[in-house]
């Protein structure tokens, strides 16, 4: 196959997982390129249900190779927790079957830290974080203060990195936060502890995927959350500290001249949003109760419940737009066969003018959603595997988002399991 970018369109939570995880057996190599653990891919297979925070999907098929890429920031202790989770379900991990890059960043205990202690001070105009330390790890990046995992195989180079890290978190933290300075000694033994295990599993990121393309190998990039939480275009700043737009996917990788084939862009039937900022359209009382509980709508990685809302055709052509989506994945139709109509989010009303392109984020907060309402299908579509399957009105649907985004449907998922899916030629 070419090589494919399966990304968010939206805020993130679109249910990536289940169709990375139908992807990525069809792939030599697949490669995590951005993100941390704050953040969850849901996967349902043969061995069970799984959220995978920081492992790429391809873990589950034998013959893959994954790679966690140089754009990614690892926390030491969760990844070999999260290893041990899949290990005791029956999944092989191996230095064979994983590779991390030697250049991606450690997130260390102050990091996590450090973001509560932010958010703390921000109040009431917090940004939601999840409190993994993202920010704060890819602050000290592009402040050249991170330690990369390579680091790990240089004791010296780990050691001058770390106590300039250390001393120069002790000059912010105790007059900017009021906190105890870290200990280095600490610090250099939690990374011994948690990050020697995983030295077998370090590689040049580059060179493995040159040698896989040089051989005619296949490569997919899987992306953490979405285009609209997208550091440089999303709603910041409520948004992640990276890139997840399939742009950013052979930077992150590892090899900058990859060539990215196909987009599959990933979008649910509805909206979900888990965070702070701006969402034009949040439903709340009955109307999110129920959508919420239909959806099971609760993040993977922190069990915070989504704020929810119907389908939002200007904020998903922007993000397939921004994701250059070749091919668009809608998720979770089956939820929304409790309902009897089905108001889609069309355009939003902004100074009393209709607006149809996706604004800047302060005037998000002044738009209001302009709905029309499609008939629903009322019968359970999740056996459904063709296209024949589903009910005229479920198509309808499907066609309606298709023709307004300006993107092919070519998958439409009808439930979380693996097979639960219908391919549109």
């Amino acid at each position: 196959m070419s090589n494919t970018a399966i990304v968010g369109i939206n805020w993130g939570d679109e249910g990536k997982g289940r169709m990375v995880d139908y992807f990525a057996g069809q792939f030599d190599v697949v490669v995590r390129y951005q993100g941390g653990n704050n953040a969850g891919h849901t996967v349902i297979n043969e061995y069970g249900k799984f959220a995978l925070n920081l492992l790429p999907s391809g873990i589950f098929h034998k013959n893959a190779v994954n790679l966690l890429g140089a754009g990614v920031v690892i926390d030491l202790k969760h990844i070999n927790e999260e290893m041990g989770r899949l290990r005791d379900k029956g999944v092989a991990i191996t230095p064979d079957n994983l590779k991390i890059s030697d250049r991606a960043m450690m997130v260390l205990p102050i990091h996590p830290n450090q973001d509560k202690w932010e958010e703390q001070r921000l109040g009431k105009d917090h940004f939601g974080s999840t409190l993994r330390g993202i920010s704060p790890i890819y602050g000290d990046k592009y402040m050249k203060k991170a330690i990369m995992m390579g680091d790990l195989k240089h004791p010296e180079a780990l050691e001058k990195h770390l106590r300039r890290l250390v001393d120069w978190k002790n000059d912010t933290i105790v007059q900017g936060y009021g906190q105890p300075k870290i200990d280095f000694d600490e610090t250099l033994a939690w990374i011994h502890r948690w990050g020697d295990a995983l030295i077998p599993y370090l590689c040049d990121a580059g060179e493995l995927l040159e040698g896989a393309v040089n051989a005619g190998k296949s490569v997919m990039f899987e992306a953490q959350l979405g285009a609209l939480r997208d550091i440089q275009y999303g709603i910041y700043p409520f948004t992640s500290s990276s890139s997840p737009l399939a742009a950013e996917a052979p930077v992150g990788c590892g090899m900058p001249s990859l060539k990215v084939d196909a987009v599959v862009g990933v979008t649910k039937a509805y909206s979900t949003c888990v965070g702070e900022g701006p969402f034009v359209g949040e439903l709340d009382g009955d109307a999110a109760h129920d959508l919420r509980e239909a959806g099971a709508e609760y993040g993977a990685a922190t069990g915070r419940p989504r704020r929810v809302a119907w389908m939002d055709i200007v904020a998903t052509r922007y993000g397939t737009k921004l994701q250059g989506a070749t091919a668009l994945a809608l998720t979770k139709m089956d939820v929304l066969s409790y309902l009897k109509e089905i108001p889609v989010c069309v355009a939003y009303k902004l100074d009393g003018e209709r607006i149809d392109r996706f604004p800047y984020t302060p005037d998000l907060y002044d738009c209001e959603p302009v709905y029309e309402t499609l008939p629903g299908w009322q019968c359970d579509i999740s056996k459904a595997r063709k296209w024949e399957d589903l009910p005229k009105a479920a198509q309808d649907y499907v066609l309606f988002i298709e023709e307004r985004v300006g993107c092919p449907i070519k998958y439409v998922s009808v439930g979380a399991e693996r097979e639960a899916l219908i391919i549109r030629n």
